[in-house]
């Protein structure tokens, strides 16, 4: 059975940066899109970055494009979001997914074992 487990969150002043780190287990990746989800409070999910299996494809939202990179690292198993510069609006619950949609407009939704319990994410001001 597959599993997903994020890391990483925490407690951040505006301007500082935080590396999310999402570990796969169950299965090996290599072959999986990998993507990052976040939900603010009273808010829906929303899209934050996906990357392909193969690497060729990257999308990031608009509100955090130039502030964040989506790594993988095929060889552990293991999918990365460092995001800088962090704002107010950025705190949330950070989900990772396993094949997402690839860009932000993608309907699909996977289903809920693909899916990380999430790590929050606090910027303070």
């Amino acid at each position: 059975q597959v599993q997903v487990a994020e890391s990483g969150g925490g407690l951040v002043q505006a301007g500082g940066s935080l590396r999310l780190s999402c570990e796969v287990s169950g299965r090996t990746f290599n072959r999986d899109d990998m993507g990052w989800y976040r939900q603010a409070p009273g808010k829906k999910r929303e899209f934050v970055a996906a990357m392909s299996w193969s690497g060729s494809i990257i999308n990031y939202h608009g509100n955090v494009k130039g502030r964040s990179t989506i790594l993988r690292d095929n060889a552990k198993n293991t999918v990365y979001l460092q995001v800088n510069n962090l704002r107010p609006e950025d705190k949330a619950i950070y989900f990772c997914v396993m094949n997402p949609p690839l860009t932000p407009n993608g309907a699909y939704i996977p289903s809920d074992e693909l899916w990380g319990r999430g790590t929050t994410v606090t910027v303070s001001s």
